[in-house]
């Protein structure tokens, strides 16, 4: 049976060989963290380690929650914050959008960043708010200026949550430096699922609840996952390689016809989004998986319903062309020859569009 290529890495990546034998090790030697006896401690011992290797490989310094995802991340840090408001922009995720309650919706440009007079406008509005934006957009790969959106926020005494479950650990120091907030995912980094952590600077700035994670958070600790997670950031992501191949990919889709989403503005190394005039994303993803290619239309919490993209109306594309994107993500085992397959298939997909419309 051939080899199937696996380019949907933004929705999930396969867990690291190290982050597997880390779960299998922390089920052998389990025992409830919060247990007072020898075995309980020596748990807590490794959940420690585990959480402060989370920390490094981030370089924060501030505290570290762990949490079952991102989306676990984004509800505490919107719900649970001190903040009287909170104000997200219109290209977030859609847990952002499902935790966010009434908030106030920042607009983009057509690049999909930050509008900084929409931005102005929302934090002249009474109280101090809570503003969520996403490090590089899961749909498009597009990257905010965390610093200079920071700059605004904080000059003005606000909060900022950064979701950056797509951001490689410790490749921006500008999120570790400028958050108050991070929300991160360990299935999008090599980790395990189910487990994911929230990064706070100041536990004041967010209502306890009581129970574990420093009374943050309820239940037992998930410490296989947790060094599971901590296993897999050990590993360096090949940020410069995914660079050099996403380069290849845009130049290959814009000399074929297609249409890059977000061209010329600063994105995510492994994430793009490409828009084949005339040919729907279903159409598409159909003929990528008969050649044996995964890939995806928007974020994976969408892609099942087809559903016009939040992100590309946000930009100001269109329904109909917003419907004939697909997204294209690699992971650390990625290759130039799967690149160079998947093109292959995309111009043999535009080819046939344009002899069926000729």
């Amino acid at each position: 049976m051939p080899t199937r290529i696996y380019l949907d890495h933004a929705a999930t990546t396969p867990p690291r060989p190290a982050a597997i034998r880390a779960v299998a090790d922390g089920l052998v030697a389990w025992a409830n963290p919060s247990s007072p006896h020898g075995e309980g401690r020596a748990a807590r011992r490794a959940l420690e380690d585990a959480r402060a290797a989370v920390a490094t490989a981030y370089g924060w310094r501030g505290s570290t929650l762990f949490t079952s995802g991102a989306s676990e991340s984004l509800a505490v840090a919107l719900g649970r914050s001190t903040a009287d408001r909170v104000a997200i922009t219109a290209v977030e995720h859609d847990a952002v959008f499902r935790a966010a309650g009434q908030a106030r919706i920042l607009p983009v440009d057509p690049s999909g960043r930050v509008a900084g007079g929409g931005l102005a406008t929302a934090l002249a509005d009474p109280g101090r708010a809570l503003v969520a934006v996403q490090w590089a957009n899961s749909e498009t790969g597009v990257r905010q200026p965390i610093a200079a959106i920071a700059s605004q926020v904080h000059a003005a005494s606000h909060l900022l949550l950064i979701d950056a479950a797509q951001m490689p650990a410790g490749i921006d120091p500008d999120v570790a430096e400028h958050a108050d907030f991070v929300a991160l995912s360990a299935h999008k980094r090599g980790g395990p699922p189910g487990v994911g952590a929230l990064l706070v600077r100041d536990l004041g700035t967010l209502s306890p609840t009581g129970g574990q994670e420093f009374g943050y958070r309820a239940g037992t600790e998930n410490l296989p996952a947790a060094l599971g997670y901590a296993a897999a950031l050990a590993e360096p992501e090949p940020v410069e390689q995914w660079a050099a191949m996403r380069e290849r990919l845009d130049d290959a889709v814009r000399r074929s016809g297609g249409q890059v989403v977000g061209d010329g503005s600063p994105c995510h190394a492994a994430i793009g989004s490409y828009r084949m005039p005339g040919v729907a994303s279903a159409a598409q993803l159909i003929r990528f998986d008969l050649a044996g290619i995964a890939v995806s239309a928007g974020s994976a919490c969408s892609s099942g319903s087809m559903k016009p993209s939040h992100v590309l109306g946000a930009m100001g594309w269109t329904e109909q062309a917003g419907r004939e994107v697909v997204r294209v993500s690699f992971g650390r085992d990625t290759t130039e020859a799967e690149i160079d397959a998947a093109v292959a298939v995309w111009r043999d997909i535009a080819r046939t569009a344009r002899r069926i419309a000729a």
